[in-house]
């Protein structure tokens, strides 16, 4: 797994990029994490188009993210979901704790 950060109106967009699992997740829940607790009332967007695997693992990092944005006013929001992603987002039901878009402009500049 990959991270790459970048900024799109302002915001922070970061690209993850290959496998999202048990052996990865602790990495990634670390940096995210982070940027979460740097950026209180702001939006955090993930880019998620180059991400080709999602476990339980990778979904649990997002959840515990999502409490902790909540906390503080960070929002996190998800772009770019390749099908095969999109359906255990969809059959977790963690479709309905995030706002998803197609694109990270989208997500960036959505209100």
């Amino acid at each position: 797994m990959e991270i790459k950060d970048g900024e799109i109106n302002g915001h922070l967009v970061l690209a993850v990029e290959g496998r999202l699992d048990a052996n990865t997740s602790a990495v990634f829940q670390e940096r995210l994490l982070a940027e979460v607790e740097k950026r209180p009332n702001t939006r955090i967007v993930l880019d998620l188009t180059p991400l080709n695997y999602l476990s339980s693992a990778g979904l649990r990092v997002l959840l515990v993210a999502a409490k902790n944005s909540k906390k503080i006013g960070t929002e996190v929001r998800l772009s770019g979901m390749r099908p095969h992603v999109e359906e255990v987002f969809t059959i977790s039901g963690f479709d309905a704790l995030f706002q998803i878009f197609p694109t990270p402009e989208a997500a960036a500049a959505s209100s």
